[in-house]
């Protein structure tokens, strides 16, 4: 047991340094889609692991960010190795904000900026709970390996090729993942597994320029061309109707709906008042949505762009349209199988001319439920939060969990005080509560201290 009252003390009395520390965190863009400031927050991060005393290193990967991996020495044979990215989602519509998205603002006990919540708040207060640790309760009660990457919002291209070269250096007991928070009513959520998803771009060509709508009756139109294909995807009730395609999602087992089918579904009501619905899609009641989202596959158009969008009108012929759409995968849909499918159901139906570009994917990724690392995650909720969590046996949306969960067969959580139900990842106006960023260190100390037991 770690003494907390002294821990506590040092976390009032470094407050405004450690929310100084945020504000430089937030201060460098790090936006994955187009690289601006990803190599400076990188050299910031592992210049911060540094203070810490730890063996930092920085991989360099093919065209993209590099790996800042750090490791700590602890009192025990135990390791951590702890997941979080420095990248962010691009800031725009600019216009949304309410405030300068590379600016931290606090206003009534909310932090505002991009990389709030997904991921830097979650990624800094992990660190100075290490640093508050470390002064106030001596070595760490386990060693720690921590990977923090910077393609996480680009679908962490290169993180397979790189954890498969490292293998030996990531072995370890547990991983904490990122993305811990809670539900509409306040109730702390975790998660042991995540969707894996495919991101595709489909691009129909016409003529080689814009043409005067009138031309229509005899120039194909690749709007409409793309329409077309994307209706065979899906039918109207919502049905995924690519051949062969429900085929490969494994049957759901008996343990895994009931683990589902247990968890509440009261946290729903305010969801849909908070996303101004008025129910969910085809009608359906919340235990049938809430099983819904966490075992069947998707196929989402994302967008379309083509043509003529501005005010008024402009009657054109389109030369070009594309379409930006995500599936997310469940066992044993892979990215590979997807995207195959997903081409060979385009050619059959005369879509040959439909041009398929994958832009990114991850595997979906199931961990054992009741593992070491959960039951120290749900004994720190308890002694943080005094509430009982709620588990998932895989959250909905996705993420690279399964390189360095799956691949490496370590069993994994995603746990934590950062994420809050408007949090607005990947929007305008992302945040984070004050008091839930002070949280997520008081969290992390008590997870460390009972996984090092």
């Amino acid at each position: 047991m770690y003494n907390k009252d002294a821990f506590d003390s040092y976390l009032k009395q470094h407050h405004d340094r450690f929310v100084d520390e945020f504000a430089q965190f937030i201060a460098v863009p790090s936006v994955a889609a187009d690289g601006r400031g990803i190599q400076p927050m990188a050299d910031l991060l592992a210049e911060r692991f540094r203070k810490l005393g730890a063996r930092v290193t920085q991989y360099p990967l093919p065209g993209g960010s590099p790996v800042v991996y750090a490791e700590l020495d602890g009192s025990s044979n135990s390791t951590m190795l702890i997941y979080n990215h420095y990248d962010v989602q691009p800031e725009v519509p600019l216009n949304l904000w309410d405030s300068d998205p590379f600016k931290l603002t606090i206003k009534d006990g909310v932090m505002y900026g991009r990389g709030t919540s997904d991921d830097k708040g979650e990624l800094l207060s992990r660190i100075q709970a290490v640093e508050a640790w470390l002064q106030t309760q001596g070595p760490l009660p386990c060693n720690i390996k921590w990977v923090a990457e910077g393609e996480e919002e680009i679908s962490s291209i290169n993180l397979p090729a790189w954890t498969e070269a490292h293998r030996d250096m990531l072995k370890a007991d547990g991983v904490l993942w990122e993305g811990g928070g809670y539900d509409t009513l306040g109730r702390p959520t975790m998660a042991a597994g995540c969707k894996g998803i495919a991101y595709f771009e489909l691009h129909a060509d016409g003529a080689k320029m814009d043409l005067h709508s009138s031309v229509a009756p005899r120039v194909p139109n690749p709007a409409w061309r793309l329409v077309w294909a994307l209706s065979t995807l899906k039918n109207e009730h919502d049905q995924i109707t690519i051949d062969g395609y429900m085929d490969q999602v494994a049957p759901v087992s008996a343990s895994l709906a009931a683990a589902i089918n247990a968890l509440p579904t009261d946290g729903y009501a305010p969801e849909l008042e908070m996303w101004g619905l008025s129910g969910w899609l085809n009608g359906m009641d919340d235990v049938a949505a809430q099983l819904r989202s966490y075992t069947e596959p998707t196929v989402t158009i994302c967008g379309i762009e083509t043509g003529y969008t501005g005010k008024g009108s402009k009657t054109v012929l389109p030369a070009h349209a594309y379409a930006k759409v995500d599936c997310r995968l469940v066992p044993d849909l892979t990215v590979a199988t997807a995207q195959k499918l997903i081409r060979e159901h385009l050619d059959r139906r005369g879509f040959t001319d439909i041009e398929l570009r994958l832009i990114g994917g991850e595997e979906p990724a199931d961990s054992p439920m009741g593992s070491r690392i959960q039951q120290a995650a749900v004994t720190a909720c308890h002694e943080t939060f005094g509430k009982e969590p709620l588990i998932y046996p895989r959250f909905a949306g996705s993420g690279p969990m399964y390189p360095l969960s799956t691949m490496l067969n370590i069993p994994v959580i995603s746990a934590g005080a950062t994420w809050h139900p408007n949090a607005r990842a990947h929007s305008p106006n992302e945040n984070i509560f004050v008091k839930d960023y002070v949280d997520s260190m008081r969290f992390t100390a008590s997870l460390l201290s009972h996984f090092g037991a």
